[in-house]
């Protein structure tokens, strides 16, 4: 009401009702959208030097070659790009053909949109190596802009995690994810809706597929029949 001069709520009301903008805006004032690169520091970790290389030395032996990941809930990207780093460091550390593809969805487009043109303020480069920083990223101005190596097997897009129609991004056809992160989102939502959730991740996840959290969720995965893969990790498999 305050923002836009309105004096009473039937005032916002009949404003919010015949203007499209102002309930998407209402609506982007809702979600909580904070994100930084590589957060939860030891979930990372585990990812680098554990599940993904025993992931790409599968993927090479296999009939499917492709490494799938979903990351849900992306916000402005910091995840996504914290992820295809991972991945472009142990392509190049290991000298070799490594397919992928992510798949990056949030319920706000405002995000998406922020996401895809991959540019943070310094201070959102914080938990970046230098090194990091200066093999991916390209200066603009005040800004970092994430150059397109790293973009260039990611698609972002639009997407409800309490959707009933559709159970994976629409761009991913059918899912069978390898990794599917949805971190730091289910603890907003009461039992039945992170239930509702956990579901369709699940129906979307490949066999043997890993679900990665948040750290302050484990507890939620452990009640829902998810084993830990590796302690304190909040990295999951389904039992």
């Amino acid at each position: 009401m305050v923002e836009t001069q309105s004096k009473s709520r039937d005032d916002y009301f009949e404003l919010f009702s015949g203007n499209d903008v102002e309930k998407e805006e209402f609506l982007n004032s809702l979600q909580i959208s904070y994100s930084e690169f590589f957060r939860n520091p030891l979930t990372f970790s585990v990812l680098e030097k554990i599940v993904l290389p025993g992931l790409a030395m599968q993927k090479a032996s296999g009939k499917r070659n492709e490494i799938r990941i979903w990351s849900a809930a992306c916000a402005g990207g910091q995840e996504t790009y914290s992820i295809s780093m991972l991945l472009n460091e142990y392509r190049l550390g290991n000298d070799m053909v490594l397919n992928y593809r992510i798949f990056s969805t949030d319920v706000a487009e405002s995000q998406i949109i922020r996401a895809r043109k991959g540019q943070y303020a310094t201070s959102e480069l914080s938990m970046l190596t230098l090194k990091r920083k200066n093999e991916w990223f390209t200066k603009k101005g005040d800004a970092s802009v994430v150059k397109n190596q790293i973009k260039e097997k990611v698609d972002f897009s639009v997407f409800d995690l309490l959707n009933d129609q559709s159970n994976c991004p629409p761009a991913s056809i059918f899912g069978d994810f390898d990794i599917i992160f949805c971190a730091n989102i289910l603890f907003y939502f009461k039992r039945e809706f992170r239930n509702k959730i956990l579901e369709k991740l699940s129906y979307s996840l490949a066999k043997g597929g890993l679900l990665i959290t948040g750290e302050t969720e484990r507890e939620i995965l452990i009640q829902q029949n998810y084993k830990e893969v590796y302690p304190q990790s909040a990295i999951f498999c389904k039992k």
